[in-house]
């Protein structure tokens, strides 16, 4: 089945009314369709769902991304999406339609679309600056929208491009104090999510979703840093650890299985196999010999 395409959600793009930014609150349209929103794309809209509390899910074609409030969803041009949302959710949806945006916005724009091209959710600390400055904003673009003066454009445009420098600053690290790019930074977030959670096998979806991005990105961040899938990465690291308590522990191969949280030794011995090329016991005693032989 196609995903289709609307202007915002269930009209038809020929037939919505001529805007740059549309605002209204998550209740008011996805009650309609008992918080469900099902996959469709926007051709040439930004959207920023800016959510206070509640809970839900953002739904893409490979995955979701779990909300965690407060927080603000970034949803470019193109990406098909969806949203699940709890019957007590509190947000707003700021639509822009970017070919009718004017400079200086529309280079503002440009620039974060090329730098987050897809799917993203910006989590905010309560009770800090950011998570205020977000919430005083979202509610003057409100104000403003509700306002035909003359001077309001010109207002809910400085807004606007203060909310999408923020996300920036948010998602990306700091010139001069964090020389990573966003994929290196999201890839090293990964990493530490997969040493705490080592023993917990997650998959590489429940790792997107707690760092608010898809799956697919997920992977493509992966790759593009390391060469290596998200998959790749979790096991490599699994391994790793096995390899180690092989070495230097007396822990029994069981013993090791059972570390890192493995139910079945024998299934944990077929992986090891698989991804180092030797047995856990001929690893052992291989490694062990290699080390005594350099001490002699």
């Amino acid at each position: 089945m196609s995903v289709p395409t609307y202007g915002l959600y269930g009209e038809d793009p020929a037939e919505s009314r001529l805007f740059w930014l549309h605002c209204e609150t998550i209740v008011s349209r996805s009650s309609t369709y008992r918080f469900e929103i099902a996959l469709h794309r926007h051709e040439s809209f930004l959207q920023f769902l800016y959510i206070r509390s509640g809970a839900g899910d953002v739904v893409l074609e490979d995955g979701t991304i779990t909300l965690q409030p407060p927080c603000v969803v970034v949803i470019p041009p193109g990406p098909a999406h969806g949203f699940r949302f709890s019957r007590d959710i509190d947000g707003l949806v700021v639509t822009i339609a970017t070919r009718l945006v004017r400079e200086p916005l529309r280079s503002v724009i440009d620039d974060a679309l090329g730098r987050l091209p897809d799917p993203l959710m910006v989590p905010l600390d309560q009770d800090t600056a950011d998570a205020s400055y977000f919430q005083a904003t979202f509610a003057r673009i409100v104000t403003e929208h509700q306002l035909d003066t003359p001077q309001n454009d010109i207002l809910l445009e400085l807004h606007v491009a203060a909310v999408v420098v923020m996300l920036l600053r948010r998602a990306l690290p700091t010139p001069g104090t964090q020389p990573e790019t966003l994929a290196e930074l999201r890839v090293r977030q990964f990493k530490d999510l997969i040493v705490r959670h080592l023993r917990d096998h997650l998959p590489a979806e429940a790792y997107a979703r707690q760092l608010g991005v898809s799956p697919t990105h997920l992977n493509r961040m992966a790759r593009l840093v390391t060469g290596k899938t998200a998959h790749e990465l979790i096991m490599d690291r699994l391994m790793d650890e096995a390899c180690r308590e092989l070495v230097f522990t007396g822990y029994s191969i069981h013993q090791v299985a059972e570390n890192l949280g493995f139910s079945d030794a024998a299934y944990f011995c077929r992986v090891f196999r698989s991804r180092i090329g030797l047995t856990p016991k001929t690893y052992r005693d291989q490694e062990i010999a290699r080390m005594r032989n350099k001490e002699v």
